[in-house]
């Protein structure tokens, strides 16, 4: 009967040490702001084209599009007046940059993730925030996961998809983009 519990005991540990693992471990494409976006509807991102790199407020990124955002830059959109089609979309990374010593002329590079910032044009979805629909998750190295970024955050992140449009009105003449295609 001791033998019994023992192993009973030992079974229901390591169970439970399993299913903590299985719980600590994110997949990314679940998260979701709340009342907005979800990571999910920008599965691939990752194999995206650049379109710019940028450098801001101590931050490096880069800005990727899926195939519909590149085929409407290398058409011209936004500098051509019209917009961008819907179901473009965007992804910003920000890392810390770190410098890498014992590289030649020791370049700046990509350092701890910070976070992914996701834009999707739908007119119809989003008519109501010139058409584009925003997401911002902020990434914890320590954990490895992502989180929505919320009204504490800088810039501040509200509860649906239109967090990014008071910011992104000052571009509504670029069709609510800042980006501009990097020539190659």
């Amino acid at each position: 009967m001791k033998n019994t519990l023992i192993s009973l005991s030992i079974s229901v540990s390591i169970a439970i040490f399993a299913a903590g693992v299985a719980i600590s471990a994110q997949d990314k494409y679940t998260v979701q702001v709340p009342y907005g976006l979800g990571f999910s509807e920008f599965r691939g991102y990752e194999e995206w084209p650049v379109i710019a790199m940028s450098e801001s407020g101590g931050k490096i990124a880069v800005i990727v599009g899926n195939p519909l955002m590149i085929d409407a830059y290398k058409e011209g959109v936004p500098r051509n007046g019209k917009p961008f089609p819907d179901g473009a979309k965007m992804a910003k990374i920000h890392w810390k940059p770190k410098i890498q010593e014992t590289y030649p002329g020791q370049p700046t590079v990509p350092g701890t993730q910070l976070d992914a910032g996701f834009m999707v044009k739908d007119s119809k979805r989003f008519a109501d925030s010139g058409g584009w629909g925003w997401a911002e998750f902020n990434y914890d190295a320590a954990s490895d996961t992502f989180k929505p970024a919320t009204a504490a955050d800088n810039p501040p992140q509200e509860n649906d998809a239109k967090c990014g449009f008071s910011c992104h009105s000052v571009v509504q003449n670029r069709d609510y983009v800042f980006t501009d295609y990097g020539k190659r």
